[in-house]
């Protein structure tokens, strides 16, 4: 394949600004997909990404137009599959900036040009949806010309759904993205892994970028990183199925069956070349690193051996979930797993139970610590349940975040009042030519995945857009609160919150125990504790025998003897010790899973 002919892009924009929908269009005139087998987002192959109408998982396909091929990477538009933007951009020469034109340029659309820049990216700026009756094109054309520094007539406008300007589009990719060029001047094969499948009969199946060379069926090679050799069972491309091709060449992106099926030998990044080759490896791609935790456990203990399995199988198509074995005194054992937000594990925990027909218990979502113990020790604290007491604790660190929130002017004194509430530090403000107001700040992570996002969207009736980045660690005024039932401890209950939050959310804790906790035989003692002292507390009534229902008539002393010899079993249940309270399953689901579910 001639490398002049060949053209590398992807598709970048803020979440629902009509990626999928340009891609079938695209399909469409190039005549990838015969017209009788189109469907919307034809690139998108989950259930869940048709059902929410959002790309989750990267998509390569190919495509020829005229003497010209073109490998789309298609992109999720998401922040939390940024990731996946940041792999595409590696094995690309090019990018379409796409911007809605109803809404015009969102955070995410800042975010995703840094990140297209940085790679050094051509980017074509392509407004989109201007068939829309809302569409305001000649302004949002100004707005992304100004951002790009550029005249608004080199901005594109295109409508995916009516296929206007898609033509225009295709030959300014083929004139603007430049060709692919080798890295190397060498015949021997090498290729970045850019993401990768498995199957149970071909084992994992690597998306290549070939930067050198040609890639053969049959030939032995191996994974420069891993140091795991293999033979190609299979060369092809994506059309957009895995269609199997003679060779891959330099500039091509493609496919190649490993038939490897041992878990954890494949990584994103890794470089695959000639078994014994000279060539040395290609820069890789930084490990994402996981900024929400939860813990999964399965409802039923017998599940866990398919749990793990389940998560093994995502991982390979995932590579951004981590997850280990722990165990919980009350739910048994499950796996505490990093996600890179909530939606991520959203998406997750979905798949889990679609996919793999689990029923899981997904605890609160939380963050990890840095924890400087009185003894000079530090640890990562994962879990509040691990979390140090009060009085072996030096300092804590967490992450911050930095956030960048482009919203309409009238919901500007609420979001004032919101980032205050979330403990943010406003950096920067600017006004765009439409009235919007733009707002750069620092804030606790720990407060970002406290609801922030809903709540903007109430406040901006769903008109704010919000990106953010991760920031390293600083001094964090939180502590543990922990819930005793019976004055003991539960520590599947144990949360880490802010110190001027503790009252209110020990309140919520005690007063929604209260109301889901069944009545024991004996008075319960309900209590939230923190900094070494009892903050909120309530009592539970005991539950209460009729033993006198089979009394009639006679004295009132017969009755109230029943009675104190009830009282004195009560009372001698607690001084032996034996009147622990169980909190049945259903409190503890209650109580530990995820807001969202």
């Amino acid at each position: 394949m001639n490398q002049d002919h060949i053209r590398n892009f992807s598709i970048i924009a803020h979440v629902d600004h009509g990626k999928s929908t340009l891609a079938d269009r695209m399909l469409e005139r190039t005549g990838t997909i015969p017209e009788r087998k189109m469907r919307d987002q034809v690139l998108d192959r989950m259930d869940l990404e048709r059902e929410r109408g959002i790309t989750i998982k990267m998509q390569p396909v190919r495509m020829r137009y005229g003497d010209y091929i073109l490998n789309l990477i298609d992109t999720p538009g998401h922040i939390d599959f940024s990731y996946e933007v940041s792999r595409a951009l590696k094995a690309v020469e090019g990018v379409i900036l796409l911007v809605d034109s109803t809404q015009g340029v969102q955070a995410q659309t800042l975010t995703t040009l840094a990140a297209a820049r940085a790679q050094g990216c051509v980017v074509i700026p392509v407004v989109s949806k201007i068939d829309a009756p809302a569409a305001r094109a000649a302004e949002v054309s100004a707005e992304l010309a100004d951002l790009l520094g550029i005249e608004a007539e080199e901005v594109l406008a295109v409508s995916g759904k009516t296929g206007q300007g898609v033509d225009e589009l295709l030959k300014t990719i083929v004139g603007k993205v430049p060709p692919p060029r080798a890295s190397e001047s060498s015949s021997e094969p090498r290729g970045l892994v850019f993401d990768f499948s498995y199957s149970t009969h071909r084992g994992v199946t690597v998306y290549l970028r070939v930067f050198d060379g040609i890639f053969r069926k049959g030939e032995p090679l191996v994974f420069r990183a891993a140091g795991k050799t293999f033979t190609a069972l299979e060369a092809g491309i994506f059309a957009p199925d895995e269609t199997p091709a003679e060779s891959l060449s330099a500039g091509e992106i493609g496919y190649v069956v490993t038939g490897i099926k041992e878990p954890g030998v494949v990584a994103v990044g890794d470089t695959v070349g000639l078994a014994g080759g000279t060539l040395p490896p290609l820069p890789g791609y930084e490990r994402p690193r996981p900024v929400v935790w939860a813990s999964v456990y399965p409802e039923s203990q017998d599940d866990l051996p398919q749990l793990r399995q389940a998560l093994e199988r995502l991982r390979l198509s995932d590579s951004s979930l981590s997850f280990e074995e722990e165990s919980s005194g009350v739910l048994g054992r499950g796996f505490r797993c990093g996600f890179l937000g909530l939606l991520h594990l959203e998406i997750v925990t979905e798949r889990l139970k679609r996919e793999f027909g689990l029923a899981l218990v997904v605890t609160i979502p939380t963050i990890s610590y840095i924890v400087t113990k009185t003894n000079g020790t530090r640890e990562t604290v994962y879990t509040p349940a691990k979390f140090p007491e009060h009085g072996d604790i030096m300092k804590v660190e967490e992450p911050w975040a930095k956030v960048v929130i482009i919203t309409p002017p009238e919901t500007v004194s609420a979001l004032v009042r919101l980032l205050h509430a979330h403990e943010a530090v406003t950096l920067a403000t600017e006004t765009y030519a439409d009235g919007r107001v733009e707002m750069m700040v620092e804030m606790p992570l720990r407060e970002l995945m406290r609801g922030f996002f809903d709540t903007l969207k109430n406040i901006s009736s769903g008109y704010a857009s919000l990106s953010y980045e991760i920031l390293p660690e600083r001094p964090a005024d939180v502590a543990r609160l922990d819930i005793l039932v019976a004055e003991e401890p539960v520590p599947a209950f144990a949360r880490v919150v802010a110190r001027r939050r503790l009252e209110e959310e020990a309140e919520k804790a005690v007063e929604k125990l209260h109301a889901i906790l069944p009545k024991q035989l004996f008075v319960t003692k309900i209590q939230a504790r923190a900094l070494g002292r009892i903050i909120s507390s309530r009592t539970l009534s005991a539950m209460r025998k009729d033993v006198t229902g089979y009394l009639y008539g006679g004295d009132v002393t017969r009755k109230n003897k029943l009675l104190d010899k009830q009282k004195k079993g009560k009372k001698k249940l607690l001084e032996q010790g034996k009147g622990r309270v169980r909190i049945p399953e259903e409190v503890f689901m209650k109580m530990v899973r995820s807001s969202g579910e």
